[in-house]
This record gives C-alpha cells, sequence and structure tokens, in this order.
C-alpha cells in the first residue's frame, strides 16, 4: 500500500538510497520545511524517512538521523512495506539500476538525481516505468535546484521546443572564468576548484563534457520524446583549452563557454553536441560565471525564456529532489495516468555531426617558419573553408621569439569538411599536434 495511515494523516514514507551530501541535504530539508510542506500540499500527508540505504553504519552523521534507520541492505530500503517512495542518491549506474528498476515492479515511485543513470540506462528504466505504470521524477538529474525539467515538461507542454542552449557544468564554468580572470592555465584553475570544493578529487566527468553532455541528453530526450544513445552525441572537453584562447576570445568580444546547444532542424532532425564555443558578450550566458548554471529555451509559442541558479551543491539539489518527493507523494495511490516522464516519440533522429555548421576559431601548433599560413590556407581553400583571419601571437616579454600557435579564423562550414580538411593540415611537416577547434555561436 502507498502510504500508511495514522490518526487521519497519510505518511509517506521514503526510501532514502544514499546519504552523503545531496542525502543530508534532503533529510535536513524535510526536516526544516516539513511543516511547511504540509500546508503547501493542502493535504494532511507527512514526507517521512524510513530506511537509508549507506555504505559504512560506522560513519558519524552528526546526530541528526535515528541510527536504526540506516542500513546496507538495498532491498531492506525498496522492499520495505513502509516506504512508498525510493529516492536514489548512490550514483553510477549498477547498483542504482537495480534499485530503481526494483522500486518500479513494486510500483514504488522513484526520484533520482542520477543524470548519468538516465542517459546511459534510461531507455531500459522508461520501458519499466511505462510497464508498471509507476513514475521516475529526476529533477536534480538537471542543473541542480533550477527547475528546467518541470517548465521543459509542463510549462512548455504547448509548445514546439526549437532550441536549448545551455551552461549545465558549474565546475568547468568555475575554470573558465577564473583563466578568463586570472590568467590561470587549465590546470591551475582546476586544482583552486578542487581546493574550493568546486570539483571533486576526479573531475574527469565535468572537465571532459561528459557530466553535461548527460545532462543535455536528458533534456533533448524530454523536448524531443525519443531516446538518444550516449555513443551517438558529440562531446568536447576543456582540457585543451589555453590562456591563449581565452585572451583571443576577449579581444574579439566573446567570452569561452562550455555550451551544450540542442537544436530541432526544419526536417524534424535534432542536432545534440557539447564543445568550449566562443560566446558573444552581448549574448545572456556570457554573464553566466561561477559554478552557476543556465539554459535558454526558445519555444515556438513562448519565444525566449532564460532559466539560472545554482546548479549544483547541497541545498539547491535537496530543494529539487524535496520538490520530486512532493509530486510523488502527492500522487501515490491516485488513480489514473501517472505524471512521471516517458518519451513519448515513436521515433527521432540526431543531425550527423558532420552535417552541423558553424564558424570556427581553431588553433594550430606549428613550427615557426616561412610559409607555414600559406602552406594551411591552401588546404582550406581546396576544401572551399573561408578564412576571416589569421593571428601568430607575440610574447610582449620577447618579440623576436619564435611563435608556436598560430590562430585562423573561419567561415560557417559543415563540421565534417572542416575535419577532413585539418587532417590533411595535422600532416603538414609545420604542424606538431593535433589542432583545438572551437566553435564560434550564433545564439
Amino acid at each position: 500500500m502507498n502510504g500508511l495511515e495514522s490518526a487521519g494523516n497519510r505518511v509517506c514514507g521514503i526510501g532514502l538510497a544514499g546519504c552523503g551530501t545531496v542525502g543530508m541535504g534532503v533529510v535536513r530539508t524535510l526536516a526544516r520545511n516539513g511543516a511547511l510542506i504540509r500546508q503547501r500540499l493542502a493535504a494532511d500527508v507527512t514526507l517521512e524517512v524510513k530506511k537509508i540505504l549507506v555504505r559504512d553504519l560506522a560513519k558519524h552523521r552528526s546526530g541528526e538521523v535515528a541510527p536504526e534507520l540506516f542500513t546496507r541492505d538495498w532491498q531492506a530500503v525498496v522492499e520495505d512495506p513502509a516506504v512508498s517512495v525510493v529516492v536514489e542518491l548512490i550514483g553510477g549506474t549498477d547498483l542504482a539500476f537495480t534499485i530503481v528498476a526494483r522500486a518500479l515492479e513494486l510500483g514504488k515511485p522513484v526520484v533520482t538525481g542520477n543524470k548519468a543513470l538516465l542517459a546511459e540506462r534510461g531507455e531500459e528504466l522508461f520501458g519499466l516505468s511505462r510497464k508498471y505504470n509507476t513514475p521516475i521524477h529526476f529533477e536534480a538529474a538537471v542543473a541542480g535546484g533550477i527547475p528546467i525539467i518541470k517548465s521543459v515538461r509542463e510549462a512548455f507542454v504547448g509548445n514546439r521546443i526549437t532550441a536549448m542552449t545551455g551552461i549545465i557544468n558549474g565546475t568547468s564554468n568555475y575554470i573558465l572564468q577564473r583563466m578568463a580572470e586570472a590568467g590561470l592555465d587549465f590546470q591551475s584553475a582546476l586544482a583552486e576548484a578542487q581546493q574550493l570544493g568546486y570539483a571533486e578529487a576526479d573531475p574527469t566527468l565535468d572537465v571532459n563534457g561528459w557530466d553535461a553532455a548527460h545532462k543535455a541528453i536528458l533534456l533533448a530526450t524530454l523536448a524531443y520524446g525519443f531516446p538518444i544513445a550516449t555513443e551517438s552525441v558529440h562531446v568536447l572537453g576543456i582540457q585543451q583549452v589555453k590562456p591563449i584562447d581565452i585572451e583571443f576570445a576577449k579581444q574579439l568580444g566573446y567570452v569561452v563557454k562550455l555550451l551544450a546547444v540542442i537544436r530541432e532542424h526544419s526536417e524534424g532532425a535534432v542536432e545534440i553536441r557539447l564543445q568550449p564555443s566562443f560566446v558573444s558578450r552581448s549574448h545572456i550566458l556570457a554573464s553566466v560565471n561561477g559554478v552557476f548554471n543556465a539554459v535558454a529555451v526558445h519555444g515556438d509559442a513562448v519565444g525566449d525564456a532564460v532559466f539560472y541558479g545554482r546548479g549544483a551543491g547541497q541545498d539547491p539539489t535537496a530543494s529539487a529532489v524535496v520538490a520530486d518527493l512532493v509530486e510523488a507523494a502527492s500522487a501515490c495511490g491516485a488513480e489514473g495516468k501517472h505524471r512521471g516522464f516517458l518519451p513519448w516519440s515513436e521515433g527521432g533522429s540526431l543531425v550527423p555531426i558532420e552535417d552541423t555548421e558553424t564558424a570556427y576559431y581553431v588553433r594550430f601548433d606549428v613550427t615557426d617558419r616561412l610559409g607555414v599560413i600559406a602552406e594551411i590556407a591552401q588546404v582550406l581553400a581546396a576544401a572551399k573553408i573561408g578564412i576571416s583571419g589569421t593571428h601568430s601571437p607575440v610574447n610582449p616579454e620577447d618579440p623576436e621569439a619564435a611563435f608556436v600557435d598560430m590562430v585562423f579564423l573561419l567561415h560557417r562550414c559543415p563540421y565534417g569538411t572542416l575535419q577532413q580538411a585539418l587532417k590533411k593540415i595535422e600532416a603538414l611537416d609545420c604542424v606538431n599536434s593535433p589542432p583545438v577547434v572551437f566553435r564560434i555561436e550564433v545564439l
């Protein structure tokens, strides 16, 4: 039975899988605002944590939770009759999948913040959700405390969403900002982010782009209704960004952002990609700094809307989890179709990354000798790629020193055409390493 009756009050029992930073944030938010939530529900429902899955029973948790609620047995959490809603916050895709799948089989709504799980195994889980008519709620999986999932699913239900563009990884955004403000190189900015707790000890998924890519996949699936395979999405991280790129962008009136781009094309195919990009300083996304996130949505009816806020952290993420919990608790025991998200389209297609078009900034590591520019330009001309400018940075402290980086600004062309030309350029004797490419976005 979903919910327990007690003196006229319906208790919605919560099984919490994971009690780390976000899990404790959920516990604290419910303790702090439980009475307020009951008032706003306009129903006599109490959200009450019944079981908590943890890895280490001996870990000190400051006495905020009764010790008897903790267990290392995931089945004791999911299968407890007192648990009505299961909250998955352990991360990963193995045990998390098992927990979520079992909860759905038992008809228990699931709340999760696990973007990797949904991006990589969402098709299976949404299939179970449909089969057992039991919802999966995942507001916390994208952009922390920003209510972008609920907005796209509900507020924009009457819109054809033509584009979503976002800065949806706070760690990378902080690193790029510090490189711009303080002139730090990538490694120094990353070390600072780790010192301040903005980056994990292992920051791989943040800096290689895949944390943001998982979120972009969920947004695209939500907007266009069909499952998207992770291997079909083009993802580039920020590891190759240098201070020279930041400075050159500044001179041209741009800032560098790790940008998620989701766009519907006229024939209905969807473009989805994630990469460092030049964004005009006049665009609102250029002013999104630090660990903040922002998502710009364009709908055919609503026009442009921008969502901004903290994309991570204990309280913002816990806020999103609790919002989903309230929705799940309100629906517990209700008759009819559940309101959780399911892919709704029978099929869809992605635009091949080779067919996507922008202008480009390309940096080459070259040997300083006569004819370098001409050799590179000759290959680009043969590929019918226009050049809008070239630049050879000079060290102001030693103007006579040999340059090692050559920058080309290129006109709009298909990405596949550019890649073919760059392979030929990379084979030139004067080019020492693979070229670094930034897209110049028109938003």
